[in-house]
């Protein structure tokens, strides 16, 4: 007889026990594991077998997943990816994880999960109070950065619709710097962008913002995105003079800080986010650099009450819900929702605050010495100093081709992921430093790499 979904047995008890056995292996990243996309048809041939009448059972399914299926993504939290903004989980907070999983938790309203999302709430009470926001400030776990800006702009341009009627079509204020998520919700909401230029760092200032917006024709503008640490070069906007022209200009204003925000715990880099207290809403993604695993953003508001204003649902079923209590669901555009902030509270309960600081800082002085040997070398430019832990740089002489195809020589070797970008137009090398464990000798080492002959090259 086929094993019951929800029934416990012996055989369920080993399987239980072999998931707890995978999931310490798994963090402890074996480093045999060559990693690496294989073909659709390939992949296909495995899982062919797997779904069925009767299954393949849940140790064969486990054993496809760590053979064939694992090894054919790239792991994140390796310390030697350096590609877009990878990530770092805690040992405690993916434990804890699984925690939250096998807990069937319903983090949307107080009546279903009030201890939990009281524990998420101190967690956001930890990022509103390093940003400088009030004690009324409040806000929810969502799935992302592109979640948080959305939600915090459909919130603003609620805000502005309260006041004023437009002659022309609302609009957000942006750099061709920010966040792509950011022009995602303004197609969803079927607002239009203004683009601000940048000044030669890469930094939205409050100076050109005023100028585009003395010559915009309408007054449609309700928000400006601003970027605390841009994805592609770590750049922080001029915030506190952002703050002064839409104080001036009753604009909201939004600071995206997906990967660099998590710099307000760093005691090195903090004092660049001057500013970001004046703020109505930022969004900081925990799955990025303060070591939780995916998918786990933070949307903080100054002021919540128009968020939930905008946000909460409202039907039949629904009427039950006790609106004078914290219902998360109420601060983004979601309803149903995984109480996916406990494993940031867990591991900032069993750490320590201190620790995210002295691990966030630890990635900040690896690439400021990692960025100083580059401006060292013969034949590397270093493009900016870093603000924070991301370094672009060049090789002279290389084509945008010469990167690629070092690039994917080395993720196919497994020593390293870190892909090309461009700065102002030039094609370049970006690392983005996250993991603590990410050692100076082995990015030195990818230097040396670099700068020795590269045709026919095997690492």
């Amino acid at each position: 007889m086929a094993p019951s979904m929800h029934e416990w047995d012996p055989d369920t008890n080993l399987f239980a026990h072999s998931v707890i056995g995978y999931a310490i292996e798994r963090l402890q990243l074996p480093k045999d594991t060559r990693w690496g996309a294989l073909p659709a048809d390939e992949l296909a041939v495995v899982l062919r077998p797997t779904i069925t009448p009767t299954g393949v059972g849940g140790l064969e399914a486990l054993r496809v997943f760590r053979d064939v299926l694992l090894p054919a993504c790239r792991p994140m939290d390796d310390p030697m990816n350096l590609a877009y903004v990878p990530t770092a989980p805690s040992v405690a907070a993916t434990m804890f994880d699984l925690v939250v999983s096998a807990s069937s938790i319903f983090g949307g309203a107080w009546e279903a999960g009030a201890g939990a999302i009281a524990a998420e709430n101190q967690a956001i009470r930890w990022l509103a109070d390093l940003a400088g926001f009030p004690d009324t400030a409040g806000g929810v776990f969502v799935s992302g950065g592109s979640a948080a800006n959305l939600s915090a702009l459909v919130t603003a341009r609620e805000v502005a619709r309260a006041t004023r009627t437009p002659s022309s079509r609302w609009t957000v204020a942006v750099t061709e710097e920010v966040h792509a998520s950011v022009r995602a919700a303004a197609r969803v909401m079927d607002v239009d962008i203004l683009t601000v230029p940048v000044d030669a760092h890469g930094r939205l200032t409050g100076a050109a913002l005023e100028a585009v917006l003395a010559e915009h024709d309408g007054d449609g503008v309700f928000a400006v995105v601003a970027t605390g640490g841009t994805t592609n070069a770590g750049v922080i906007d001029e915030l506190d003079a952002i703050a002064d022209v839409c104080d001036a200009r009753d604009m909201w204003l939004h600071v995206d800080g997906a990967y660099g925000l998590a710099g307000l715990c760093s005691a090195i880099a903090r004092e660049r986010f001057r500013g970001i207290e004046r703020a109505d809403s930022f969004g900081v993604d925990p799955h990025k650099w303060l070591f939780a695993p995916y998918d786990c953003a933070a949307l903080v508001y100054r002021d919540p009450a128009p968020a939930a204003a905008t946000h909460a649902q409202h039907g039949t079923y629904l009427d039950a819900v006790d609106r004078g209590e914290w219902n998360p669901s109420d601060y983004a555009y979601h309803l149903s929702r995984r109480a996916r902030g406990l494993p940031l509270w867990f591991s900032l309960a069993t750490y320590g605050t201190a620790a995210y600081t002295e691990a966030v800082d630890a990635s900040i002085r690896t690439a400021r010495a990692f960025a100083d040997d580059v401006a060292s070398r013969p034949g590397f430019t270093l493009l900016l100093e870093p603000e924070l832990s991301v370094v672009l740089f060049t090789v002279d002489g290389w084509t945008r081709d010469d990167y690629l195809r070092w690039s994917r020589e080395r993720a196919r070797a497994g020593v390293a992921l870190l892909v090309p970008t461009s700065w102002q137009g030039e094609p370049c090398l970006r690392i983005c430093l996250v993991h603590p464990r990410t050692q100076l000798a082995d990015l030195l080492a990818l230097l040396d790499d670099l700068a020795a002959p590269h045709e026919g090259r095997t690492w």
